[in-house]
């Protein structure tokens, strides 16, 4: 599989972000939740498939959201357990690196309708990206050259856990994308309830 990039190298991997507690949702794990015949999870499995060539799972401290789906499933470093998703990231990255990966297209399991053409975008040239729609930027979709690796070490070390604040502190670039909606999140049951019905055609 490739894309129309302008850089040379190995292609870039997919990182899907799980490790959410869903506080909002009850804490209920969002990654399992259900829209129409598939759960939240296959679902971004399916999406990211034929954009990256290999899939990996950031869940946090818990190993269980893995299963049953074969791929690798990445808990947080000991060091930045329960820090959130730039640990993920950081998990993501070292995977990378382990598999002669160019870098990760994150993405977060919550967003159903993210774009086709995510991760040809985000990754086209190579260097650190962010997603920007709608006016604002969404730090949970980005490209992370494994470069980045360093850094993030030093971020998490220091107690920034932000993925926005570290992505304007490491100068990402914004790739701006038409449509907002497809960058719409679900957090709560109404969330859910808007992205069946939108799914539904209502």
């Amino acid at each position: 599989m490739s894309f129309d990039r302008t850089f040379a190298g190995p292609q870039p991997a997919g990182l899907i972000l799980a490790g959410g507690a869903g506080r909002r949702m009850g804490g209920v794990d969002k990654a399992g939740l259900r829209l129409n015949d598939e759960t939240l999870l296959a679902r971004a499995l399916r999406r990211i498939a034929p954009q990256v060539d290999l899939i990996a799972l950031s869940v946090g401290g818990d190993m269980a959201r893995g299963a049953g789906h074969h791929i690798a499933a990445l808990p947080d470093p000991q060091a930045y357990l329960g820090d959130g998703p730039l640990s993920g990231v950081l998990a993501g990255l070292i995977w990378a690196q382990a598999n002669d990966a160019a870098g990760v297209v994150s993405l977060a399991v919550d967003t159903p309708f993210f774009p086709d053409d995510l991760a040809a975008r985000l990754s086209r040239n190579g260097d650190f990206t962010v997603a920007f729609a709608g006016g604002r930027l969404h730090p949970t979709f980005g490209y992370w050259p494994c470069r980045l690796r360093g850094p993030l070490e030093d971020a998490l070390a220091s107690g920034h856990r932000r993925l926005g604040d570290f992505a304007a502190a490491q100068g990402a670039a914004k790739v701006e994308f038409p449509d907002a909606a497809a960058f719409f999140n679900i957090n709560t049951p109404d969330d859910l309830a808007q992205a069946r019905n939108r799914e539904a055609g209502l």
